[in-house]
């Protein structure tokens, strides 16, 4: 399920050719002080959704403008829909508002040591990238933590990629989400690019989507926010 072509910042030679005689407690170290200094506040950017039921042989395509405020919470606007409306109400509505609504209750949900074991893995080439590996593992089964893969850049220790398994669904309505998520290093940033989720539904079957982000930039002029409910109405 990994993405094709996904687009990220390739580490400089010699941060690869030194991430070699790194230990994996001095990675972690370095990734954890990074961390902190690369999350995103105070940014807009644009989001494309294109979700299809397997099964059902039903598509759509939701394109939007994602805000995230000062203080974290997340908002959507602008939505321009195109597709089945089985798409729209029982995938990509649930999907953002399971977002929002972790957002809004402000649970802690980070890569760090009080949700995660990290076990190194070492250093790997991964689609033309020396990459740092760790398996994670949730300390708890709490909705939003998940079961898989950490990719660490050599050069910035900040997020290339988390992949894996969510260890409790946020709906009963699901019973299994995979996902990949990419990451690009911009300006010390790591910032998201895409995200490939498949997710078992109860009621619909298995739901594919792939959601791609692009144009970040500061908050802009203040527009009529939407809920996730406003997609169905």
């Amino acid at each position: 399920m990994a993405p094709a072509n996904t687009p990220v910042m390739a580490p400089a030679a010699p941060a690869a050719a030194a991430a070699v005689s790194e230990s994996g407690d001095e990675v972690l170290s370095r990734y954890l002080q990074a961390i902190p200094n690369s999350v995103l506040r105070g940014v807009e950017m644009e989001v494309d959704i294109r979700a299809r039921l397997v099964k059902l042989h039903k598509e759509g395509t939701l394109h939007a403008l994602r805000s995230i405020s000062r203080v974290g919470e997340v908002t959507y606007s602008a939505l321009k829909w195109a597709g089945d409306n089985t798409i729209k109400k029982d995938v990509i509505t649930r999907f953002l508002s399971a977002e929002v609504q972790a957002r809004q209750e402000k649970t802690n949900l980070g890569l760090t040591p009080e949700n995660y074991k990290f076990k190194y893995k070492g250093t790997a080439a991964r689609e033309g990238l020396i990459v740092h590996v760790f398996q994670v593992t949730p300390k708890r089964k709490v909705e939003g933590l998940f079961k898989g893969e950490l990719w660490v850049d050599p050069d910035t220790y900040l997020p290339l990629r988390e992949s894996g398994q969510l260890v409790k669904t946020p709906s009963v309505f699901l019973k299994k989400v995979e996902f990949v998520r990419d990451y690009e290093i911009r300006e010390g940033v790591a910032v998201p690019v895409r995200l490939i989720s498949q997710v078992d539904t109860r009621v619909v079957g298995r739901a594919e989507l792939d959601i791609r982000f692009s144009n970040l930039r500061k908050d802009g002029p203040a527009v009529a926010r939407l809920s996730p409910a406003d997609i169905v109405n």
